[in-house]
């Protein structure tokens, strides 16, 4: 169905001759055939309109476009005219030339008024880019939905007419490619185009709460921790809770008789802690009225003797035994004297010299002096005392200031200021230590391990160069004594038990770390080709494979 035009009470179409309007008087239009006055008598519009030769009109595929309901018909989901909920504008008093045709003029297109494509056919109709107050039809979401038909506001693009973007001039994909409102032209947004109110606060996920900035929290413990080194870990781990009774009663059995059952002894011994060993040690005592550790003695020989037995002893009693074995007689062990005293922590020497004076009653710092000397003996003398710096903070300035020291000590002059060396090494702590090896470096390019290696010799230089490796990495020092002692043609099992012991239950796995780093072999390895029989059984036991 077509609806009626013009309409009642409108102004006609086209203008009337002389009036103001458009197209001009010169132009080609209006054609000839085009009878003034009358209405057009439908859809599609009689011969001779458009004009020949109009680019762009009819479309190639013919008209009505596929998917367009037939002439006279209204689109499909429309209401007729004159419906509940359909109002026909207003027409305005004059028109202007290339507008729709007659017989549809005022049915919105089917998929919505304001969307369609602007039109391309006629070449005296603006270009599309034409509309500057428009918004570019770039589809329903950058457009405002329309709410009805009457408030929609007037297109500038020709005189008070909505803009032909409809019918023949629209290209054949914008029909039928959109579903039809379902409630008539002015109501209906279709679903997928535009999102509910609500759906831009979806779509955007809450602000994640920002966690607060991690704060380093300097408690005594991390302090303690800094200053003497990260915590190590033992590769000995024993159990919470022991039956030292039934332990005793395994280690009788195994030394009762003739023979002595050593895998018995190996695997009660490296299973337990070394404060778990001297449980069953009193308790040997109370069952059988015997020592133990004089029954091991009497049961073992040689290296593995000195391994269990090793085992037995207090940790501390044990260091100081080590060093009444390194003083006493003819000759001295310097370098059990520097291994122990530049890698043990204050409470740890403080607990060495009470050990050794209740032992041997003696004095440990009197017995140094008496067995060494020259500057190697002050510096022995400061680490005897126990007092080290232990405070974790490092004094920047300080580090600078006594850097600077050390290079006019050593470098910077002709011979060597050792007093300033033991001054500053012995007595700073190990942070305060490590912040002015590094100025040191800056000031001097070199090494502060090289430069005592180029400005002092003989155990001073040892003593000197351990001090600061302990500073650095206490792993690292252990590793390179272990690889010394089985390096070479023999093997120097006093300082290989020394430290397998020692260490035992302190830093073993970062020492066997270390010792892989820097050698490119297993700690394990080295001592499986380095010694036999049960001896071996043991040390292996206690290192443990890395595997």
């Amino acid at each position: 169905m077509a609806y009626p035009y013009p309409p009642p009470g409108g102004a006609g179409y086209p203008p009337p001759p002389g009036g103001a309007g458009y197209p001009p008087t010169t132009g080609p239009y209006p054609p000839a055939g085009f009878p003034p006055g009358q209405p057009q008598a439908g859809y599609p519009p009689p011969a001779g309109f458009p004009p020949t030769g109009a680019p762009g009109y009819p479309p190639p595929a013919g008209f009505p476009p596929a998917g367009m309901p037939p002439a006279g018909m209204p689109p499909a989901g429309m209401p007729p005219a004159g419906g509940p909920g359909f109002q026909v504008p207003p027409q305005p008093a004059a028109q202007a030339y290339g507008a729709p045709p007659m017989g549809g003029f005022g049915q919105p297109p089917p998929t919505g008024y304001p969307q369609q494509p602007p039109p391309v056919g006629y070449p005296q109709q603006a270009p599309p880019t034409g509309y500057p107050q428009q918004a570019p039809p770039t589809g329903y979401p950058q457009q405002a939905p329309p709410t009805g038909y009457p408030q929609q506001a007037p297109p500038t693009g020709y005189p008070q007419q909505a803009p032909p973007t409809g019918y023949p001039q629209q290209p054949p994909a914008g029909y039928g490619q959109q579903p039809p409102p379902a409630a008539g032209y002015p109501a209906s947004v279709p679903p997928t185009q535009q999102p509910p109110p609500s759906q831009p606060a979806a779509t955007q996920p809450p602000p994640r709460p920002t966690e607060p900035p991690k704060v380093a929290q300097v408690t005594s413990q991390v302090a303690g921790l800094r200053v003497n080194e990260e915590a190590g870990h033992g590769t000995i781990v024993a159990p919470a809770h022991i039956d030292a009774e039934a332990d005793a009663g395994v280690l009788r059995k195994a030394m009762k008789g003739l023979g002595t059952d050593e895998q018995a002894i190996i695997n009660l011994l490296v299973n337990r802690s070394n404060a778990q060993r001297q449980d069953i040690r009193n308790k040997f005592k109370l069952m059988y009225g015997k020592d133990l550790i004089r029954e091991l003695k009497s049961e073992l020989s040689a290296n593995l003797e000195d391994l269990i037995l090793a085992l037995m002893e207090p940790s501390k009693l044990y260091d100081a035994k080590s060093l009444r074995r390194a003083i006493k007689g003819a000759g001295t062990d310097e370098q059990c004297l520097i291994e122990i005293l530049c890698s043990r922590s204050n409470a740890e020497i403080q607990q060495i010299k009470q050990a050794y004076k209740e032992h041997f009653s003696r004095d440990l710092e009197k017995d140094v002096v008496g067995d060494t000397g020259g500057h190697f003996k002050r510096l022995l003398v400061s680490l005897c005392q126990g007092a080290r710096e232990e405070h974790a903070a490092v004094d920047m300035a300080k580090a600078q200031r006594e850097a600077q020291e050390l290079y006019q000590a050593g470098e910077k002059k002709w011979g060597t200021d050792e007093s300033k060396f033991n001054q500053i090494i012995a007595v700073r702590s190990f942070p305060q230590l490590r912040a002015t090896f590094d100025a040191y470096v800056r000031i001097s390019q070199r090494d502060i391990i090289n430069s005592i290696e180029r400005e002092m010799s003989g155990d001073l230089k040892r003593a000197m160069v351990a001090t600061v490796q302990c500073v650095r990495s206490r792993p690292a020092f252990f590793a390179e004594r272990l690889y010394k002692s089985m390096k070479g043609a023999g093997t120097d099992d006093a300082t290989l038990i020394r430290i397998v012991v020692s260490r035992s239950e302190v830093d073993l796995v970062e020492i066997k770390k270390a010792f892989l780093e820097r050698y490119h072999k297993t700690l394990y390895k080295m001592i499986q080709g380095d010694t036999s029989g049960d001896y071996r059984r043991l040390l292996l036991a206690i290192v443990k494979s890395d595997v």
